[in-house]
């Protein structure tokens, strides 16, 4: 009888890395961003709120790079299983993945993607537009979609673990961000609520 390690290589250390990478980008975004919305240290450092967060933008984004590089390499490692390998839903999911997180990233422009709330580069008024009709975290759900097509194009049952795993860190990701920005911009209102009344009277 077929045993999960007849599919899934877990002495690969590639394997160990890549879900290694997976749990540190969401984790140190979140911390980085924090820590700059306490305390100010990219914008002291860069000497702009704006330089600061274009900084954290190169450096998720090339971590990224990384994490997926390294989810590639891990996928070599790994066994081939034959009736995960699904070409066409995979070329779907991972158009659809890109479509939602590249329009995303469209929409809300460079301080938006990348955690300007955090460095106080605050939005007019939420995105209500395409895709976050669509979906409240489109780049989120749109990772996931990519990493599961990869997958499945590869065959390897390994890739749907590892998804899995993007799948969590992103849901855990989510309930520590969402709260967050929504104080952020409440935060903002009662400051212009207040400076209202404070002109009225």
């Amino acid at each position: 009888m077929a045993s999960l390690t007849d599919y899934i290589d877990f002495s690969q250390k590639s394997l160990q890395v890549s879900a290694l990478a997976i749990a540190f980008n969401p984790i140190f975004w979140n911390v980085v961003a924090r820590t700059e919305y306490r305390k100010h240290y990219l914008t002291r450092i860069f000497g702009s709120p704006y330089y600061g967060c274009y900084f954290l933008a190169v450096t998720i984004f090339s971590l990224g790079i990384l994490r997926d590089h390294l989810y590639n390499e891990a996928l070599n490692d790994q066994p081939y299983y034959a009736p995960l390998h699904q070409p066409l839903l995979a070329y779907v999911l991972f158009g659809a993945g890109n479509v939602l997180v590249l329009s995303s990233m469209w929409a809300l422009g460079v301080t938006g993607t990348y955690l300007g709330d955090y460095f106080g580069i605050l939005m007019d008024a939420p995105v209500t537009g395409f895709p976050f009709n669509v979906s409240g975290a489109p780049m989120y759900y749109g990772s996931t979609l990519s990493f599961l097509g990869v997958a499945l194009y590869r065959g390897k049952v390994a890739g749907l673990l590892l998804t899995a795993e993007v799948l969590i860190l992103y849901l855990i990701a989510l309930r520590w961000e969402d709260p967050f920005t929504a104080e952020i911009y409440a935060k903002r209102e009662r400051e212009r609520a207040k400076s209202r009344g404070g002109k009225s009277s």
